[in-house]
């Protein structure tokens, strides 16, 4: 099957089948049936890209229930860092984050539940990021976590000082004061 579990519940890595051959390659990015055979259930309402130059660190972002979003993310170009942070109260893995290289080459994709705050960093010269979402964007719903916070201690692979990063992300909250609304069901 294309999807596989990581060390943190409901976040998975889907891996779709590539053909390739001498004119290029071909691959479903999304497919219903594939998703639904394995018990994702979604209903992706909106598509979202981002093109970023190296060293851009974007996030961590989320958005809080009623309007929290499912996402899943690709690399379209270049490469990126992608950085998911479970953020569910009474969760086995609570502050625990999972990241994994995504890249045009590599073709993976990550599924990232509501729940968690998500990230990345641009690793090559230029990034070009898409994702779909299950639930409209919703301004005063939105919130984040500082890409720094010393109790996540994430590694974004990027050097120091060459941290390219909003004003807008530089002002979010600590972990430990972050708003947060959710709870993990056990699933």
């Amino acid at each position: 099957m294309p999807f596989y579990k990581t060390d943190i519940p409901d976040l998975r890595i889907f891996e779709p089948k590539v053909f390739e051959d001498s004119r290029g390659y071909f691959f479903e990015a999304y497919n219903l049936e594939t998703f639904q055979k394995e018990g994702v259930e979604l209903k992706f309402v909106q598509d979202n890209q981002s093109k970023s130059s190296y060293g851009v660190i974007r996030g961590l972002h989320y958005q809080l229930n009623p309007y929290a979003q499912t996402k899943l993310v690709r690399a379209l170009q270049g490469s990126i860092l992608d950085v998911a942070v479970d953020i569910r109260k009474g969760s086995p893995t609570f502050g625990k984050y999972f990241s994994i290289e995504l890249s045009a080459e590599n073709k993976k994709q990550l599924l990232i539940p509501a729940g968690f705050a998500h990230g990345f960093s641009v690793l090559s010269e230029t990034a070009v990021v898409f994702y779909k979402c299950d639930t409209l964007y919703n301004k005063e719903s939105e919130a984040g976590i500082i890409y720094s916070d010393d109790s996540l201690n994430i590694d974004w692979k990027i050097p120091a000082g060459k941290e390219i990063v909003s004003g807008k992300d530089l002002a979010q909250a600590q972990f430990k004061a972050c708003r947060n609304n959710f709870e993990y069901t056990g699933s």
